[in-house]
């Protein structure tokens, strides 16, 4: 791994990335940020060249950006590194200005989004794959969700389509569940680690449903062999330990990811 540093952007490299490439990345992403509407606080970039020759779409190229205290990522695949940097560089300008109308909606200076808006966002590309390794060769690496507190449904939804992510951890406000939103056709999908709880949860918006299947408690190597043998791209389970709910997925390189509430990082 290499690191390159200028004022405002951190980029790592992953793999036999051209030199070349870094100085483009730097220039669209820098381009994007001059469109936030708050000050950037800290931005980081991540370009990664896989070594298999098998992958269709082997450069991956992620955005980090923390814009006064809000969470922007963005992420995208390319055949080549310069495919990958200008898909990047148009999803992070579609995120930023995203960002823009709601932090002008919470200040009252425009419009919240109107009944049905939520289908103008932009349309989720179909996820590189991970990189092929054995299950003898994967590692479980832990982190905490962003939701930093207990929050209503709509407000999961809307920090998914910042962090452009395929699935979302979080607490349902109302019900105190630990809960996970991921994306179907037509709109997304609510999980709840306690189903039982729904009857008392706040009504939920139009184009979010909720699944009534029992979450399964389990260890994480349970888990973890259970995401080996399926073609999903993650499990929600009740962790055993700790009793919350968390999520394990499949990582860009292979390794699984282990998605744990905010604060359960014993």
């Amino acid at each position: 791994m290499t690191t390159a540093q200028t004022a405002q952007l951190r980029i790592e490299t992953h793999g036999e990335v051209p030199p070349w490439a870094i100085g483009v990345a730097k220039e669209k992403v820098m381009s994007a940020l001059s469109t936030a509407a708050e000050p950037v606080l800290s931005a980081r970039m991540m370009l990664a060249m896989a070594p298999d020759p098998a992958i269709a779409r082997p450069v991956i190229a992620q955005a980090t950006v923390d814009m006064n205290g809000q969470v922007i990522r963005a992420q995208a695949a390319g055949r080549t590194a310069r495919e990958a940097i200008g898909h990047l560089g148009t999803r992070l300008r579609v995120r930023l200005g995203r960002a823009a109308r709601n932090w002008a909606a919470v200040r009252g200076t425009t419009r919240a989004g109107e009944h049905g808006e939520w289908r103008q966002r932009s349309v989720h590309e179909h996820r590189p794959p991970y990189f092929p390794r054995t299950e003898e060769q994967r590692l479980v690496f832990r982190r905490a969700s962003y939701s930093a507190g207990p929050q209503p449904v709509e407000g999961a939804v809307d920090e998914l389509d910042l962090l452009d992510y395929d699935f979302h951890l979080f607490t349902e406000r109302s019900t105190g569940a630990d809960c996970v939103l991921s994306r179907v056709p037509g709109g997304y999908r609510l999980t709840r680690g306690r189903p039982e709880l729904a009857g008392q949860a706040s009504p939920l918006p139009e184009h979010v449903t909720a699944s009534t299947l029992p979450v399964p408690t389990l260890s994480v190597a349970a888990a973890a062999e259970r995401l080996g043998v399926t073609e999903e791209p993650f499990v929600f389970f009740v962790d055993a330990a700790s009793g919350h709910g968390s999520v394990l997925y499949h990582r860009y390189d292979g390794h699984y990811g282990q998605l744990v509430p905010a604060g359960d990082q014993a």
